[in-house]
């Protein structure tokens, strides 16, 4: 059984999910209003130096300051990027740091790209080590070099892909072989290695032109960075639910990758995609505090501002042998199911997970060898300590956006922020796809009454009119609004007028 991709595309939002053997792996979402800027490529102006913190803030453009580091002002590797920390091979020497007084000023205008997203109250991670992504090669102009993904583990296909790029490319600029590459022939190559130069030449001309700050290369939308990113020999199918992106992607891959015009599907069920292909469900799971195992234990999940603490339980799982035995088992089935929250919620920085009590050595270091083991299977960069004498495992999960519960929630106004609930945004774009479902019924209602929150409804009028006005052109009819305190903020009504 082989991957899907599933995706589900309207004008405010897109949302794409990976399925592998059955099972929902990760899930990607894009807002239209609030686009991923990672990758984008901005001249910035530095707003201030602090050689104390040996970095610099840099006005974007954005609503916050990017931060940039000192050693992402060099002119090598740049070890934050995922596509080149993950795959190139690094030297065992290190530069000697400088001092960032005696490389950037204030006021100077800068060409800088988006490593990592503005995550909670900290704005962009930038870097001046600028890379630009195609389908079979990542571009760097500031490094001679040819590096192959260590994904690609056969020493023969290695060295031909290596020969090939190191031949069609021009003096003194650095490529990158994806793993998706293998096999791909030099011709592809040469298309690659062409629209990424003039790429890079169009980014240089408008750095010269532009007033700071500006954007000078922007990445595609998430559907396409799908496309460039994840479609490979073992997926199956690549499945969306809007005609108009359809007919986008299928002249897409008729001109550019033909080998996998016949996995792409166009989803023409009444029953919304995500619903259809269960991931609506998986959704809700990993918005819950709490995920159950199969065996009857389950895990605990609490993520704070500072890190995410997951604890084992043994819940109703009461095993047929010893007490020891288990316990093994529950921690055991736990690492499979952590691992894979980890990845669907997309869960980042300092992460303690508080595995039940072993007594034995031995079976503690099954548990971390067995964590370890099923880790590599997660693209983004980890580490991870060894497991304590009390069962506890501290590790690091790399974060480059939002993760789930952050993108889809805001602080709850009920307890201060102690918790956390749907943000409006969430709750309007829920409305939308209900009205969807009911749209698709053989008798839709022509005008509905939408029953909610004052906050949301003031959301509505302030931010999402747009959206409102697409859900009275789903019914064709008119949606008037109820505003209540009795409302739950989270809480709305549809009812038919």
């Amino acid at each position: 059984m082989g991957k899907k991709i599933i995706i589900n595309h309207t004008r405010h939002e897109i949302r794409v999910a990976l399925i592998e053997n059955g099972v929902v792996s990760e899930i990607f979402y894009e807002r239209i209003k609030n686009k991923s800027v990672v990758g984008d490529i901005f001249k910035g102006k530095v707003l201030k130096v602090l050689p104390g913190m040996e970095s610099a803030f840099i006005d974007i453009g954005l609503e916050k300051a990017a931060f940039l580091y000192v050693d992402d002002i060099r002119i090598d590797s740049d070890e934050d990027d995922d596509e080149v920390s993950e795959i190139i091979e690094q030297s065992d020497t290190k530069p000697e740091k400088q001092n960032i007084s005696s490389l950037i000023k204030e006021g100077q205008d800068i060409m800088v790209q988006v490593s990592k997203g503005p995550i909670g109250s900290k704005g962009a991670r930038i870097t001046c080590n600028v890379t630009l992504p195609g389908r079979n090669l990542v571009f760097m102009p500031h490094v001679n070099n040819v590096g192959v993904s260590r994904q690609i583990r056969d020493e023969k296909e290695r060295n031909r892909l290596r020969k090939i790029v190191s031949s069609i490319k021009p003096e003194n600029t650095g490529f990158i072989v994806r793993t998706v590459a293998t096999g791909r022939s030099e011709e592809e190559f040469r298309h690659d290695v062409e629209y990424l130069l003039n790429s890079w030449n169009e980014t240089e001309k408008k750095f010269k032109t532009y007033r700071s700050p500006a954007i000078l290369f922007e990445d595609l939308n998430l559907t396409f960075r799908t496309i460039r990113d994840m479609l490979a020999p073992n997926v199956d199918e690549l499945v969306i639910d809007d005609t108009f992106e359809y007919e986008k992607i299928k002249k897409y891959l008729g001109t550019y990758l033909p080998r996998y015009s016949s996995i792409l599907k166009l989803f023409k069920s009444k029953t919304p995609i995500f619903d259809h292909y269960g991931i609506s469900i998986e959704i809700d799971k990993a918005m819950s505090r709490k995920v159950w195992l199969k065996s009857g234990g389950h895990l605990v999940i609490d993520q704070s501002e500072a890190l995410t603490a997951i604890d084992v339980n043994t819940g109703r799982f009461t095993g047929s042998n010893s007490h020891e035995d288990t316990i093994l088992t529950t921690n055991l089935e736990s690492v499979k199911e952590i691992v894979h929250q980890l990845k669907l919620r997309d869960i980042g920085g300092i992460i303690i997970i508080d595995f039940i009590d072993m007594e034995s050595l031995e079976n503690r270091q099954k548990v971390y060898t067995a964590l370890k083991h099923e880790l590599k299977r997660d693209k983004a960069r980890t580490k991870i300590l060894p497991i304590s004498e009390i069962g506890l495992i501290e590790m690091t999960r790399k974060r480059n956006r939002e993760n789930l519960n952050r993108f889809l929630r805001e602080p709850c106004p009920y307890c201060n922020g102690r918790a956390r609930i749907l943000s409006p945004e969430s709750i309007i774009y829920e409305i939308y796809r209900e009205i969807n479902r009911i749209a698709k019924e053989e008798h839709p209602p022509q005008n509905l009454l939408i029953g909610l929150h004052p906050d949301v409804a003031e959301y509505i009028e302030n931010e999402e009119m747009e959206t409102f006005r697409s859900m009275e052109r789903l019914i064709k009819g008119n949606i008037s609004m109820q505003v209540s305190e009795k409302y739950h903020y989270e809480q709305y009504e549809l009812l038919e007028l």
